[in-house]
């Protein structure tokens, strides 16, 4: 029996006329993750750097994404060759690699995703979910169209060699994150800092020169459309434990502060 496997954002992209909205997905939950799938949104963003997951649960959130069509997309928590080779491995077709600042650092990230003689990843499709145990035809002679490698720009360094980056063999775009992206630059939690910005868009240039898409954080709303404007391909516009923090603290506040100024009436 031969499986096709599904398009990779890289090639998501490419087909689309538009950018791509997505959802990051930080709570470890398959349930929040196939919430997030089924919302309407391009792609979901399954995170291992700064949420509470391992193998095991991004495997079962890949799972609860898979029945619906957006695209999945796992940030690494670092460079780790072992780490990048385990997720492809899982079936994650399209990884996001955080914390990339040289050409050098870009390149270490693509040789690990890649097979020989491009790269270095290990060989052991027979015994892996990304090639559905040898289901899928010619995985291994076809698997660099099979994955999508994104490394994220965060540091002043980073902006700096952003079009050498881009241009490495190998790296299928880059994703700006203007969160750390400020702390380097001594405005921590200033993302939208008029010198953040402009360092952003900078960010973008050098990409776009090395014609790969970009991407970037952005959670409010005209900050988002104002990149997507200045040429972003794909962009994260919220995550689930935001959502869910937000909206219950709007429920709390609506509820309880209403009750206490009816008590008060008496």
């Amino acid at each position: 029996m031969s499986l096709h496997l599904n398009q990779t954002l890289r090639e998501r992209i490419e087909a689309s006329p538009r950018a791509l909205y997505g959802g990051w997905v930080c709570s470890g939950s398959p349930v929040m993750a196939e919430i997030m799938a089924g919302s309407g949104l391009d792609w979901v963003l399954i995170d291992m750097e700064h949420a509470p997951n391992g193998l095991e649960s991004v495997l079962s959130q890949l799972h609860a994404v898979s029945g619906y069509p957006v695209t999945p997309v796992v940030r690494v928590p670092s460079a780790d060759p072992v780490i990048i080779k385990q997720v492809l491995d899982l079936g994650a077709q399209s990884i996001l690699v955080p914390m990339v600042s040289t050409s050098e650092e870009a390149q270490a990230v693509a040789e690990a995703a890649h097979y020989p003689p491009a790269g270095r990843r290990g060989v052991g499709s027979a015994l892996a979910r990304s090639a559905r145990w040898n289901r899928v035809d010619n995985y291994l002679q076809d698997a660099a169209a099979h994955v999508a490698v994104f490394v994220q720009i965060e540091t002043s360094e980073g902006v700096d060699n952003a079009r050498e980056i881009a241009a490495t063999p190998g790296i299928a775009g880059v994703f700006v994150g203007p969160s750390d992206l400020a702390a380097s630059m001594g405005l921590l939690g200033q993302q939208t800092h008029p010198e953040v910005v402009a360092a952003v868009r900078r960010a973008f240039e050098g990409v776009v020169h090395a014609g790969k898409p970009v991407g970037v954080n952005a959670f409010h709303e005209q900050t988002a459309r104002d990149y997507v404007a200045a040429g972003v391909s794909f962009v994260l516009v919220g995550a689930d434990v935001a959502l869910v923090a937000r909206a219950s603290e709007h429920l709390a506040a609506t509820f309880i502060s209403d009750d206490a100024e009816h008590r008060s009436s008496y």
